[in-house]
């Protein structure tokens, strides 16, 4: 899939806050930033706090799907751009949360990050999830 890469406010994702358009179509990297943050995808929210947010998947992997995200653009947990070790902290805080509620309800929990070329969104987040998959490959 290629959409207009956008640019969005430094709030939200970045250093700059215009809105720019790329020239040239690409992969959306950063689904994030570029959808979930900036409000172009409609998300439901868990919880939030003034760095970080989670939310319910948009398109979940389990009954419980739960993503948690910096509201600052981090590229991934090996990389934290231009970013602290203390954000990293805040994100963390709320997955254990958001975990120590999931488990309470459902039994069971798994927490988990993909890095790499399994990291399909290159934005720092945590999957938070429970009951059994729906059969799909996670790799955003």
């Amino acid at each position: 899939m290629f959409l207009w890469s956008y640019k969005y406010t430094e709030k939200l994702c970045g250093e700059n806050s215009a809105y720019y358009v790329v020239r040239r179509p690409r992969a959306v990297s950063d689904f994030y930033c570029d959808e979930a943050l900036s409000g172009k995808t409609p998300i439901i929210t868990v919880l939030e706090t003034d760095d970080v947010l989670a939310f319910h998947h948009t398109k979940p992997y389990w009954p419980v799907h739960i993503v948690v995200v910096p509201k600052k653009h981090v590229p991934s947990l090996t990389d934290l751009g231009e970013e602290s070790i203390d954000l990293v902290y805040k994100v963390l805080d709320v997955v254990r949360e958001v975990a120590a509620k999931i488990e309470m309800d459902h039994g069971a929990c798994r927490v988990f990050s993909n890095l790499g070329k399994y990291q399909d969104s290159k934005h720092l987040h945590f999957h938070v999830a429970s009951g059994e998959s729906y059969g799909r490959n996670v790799d955003a």
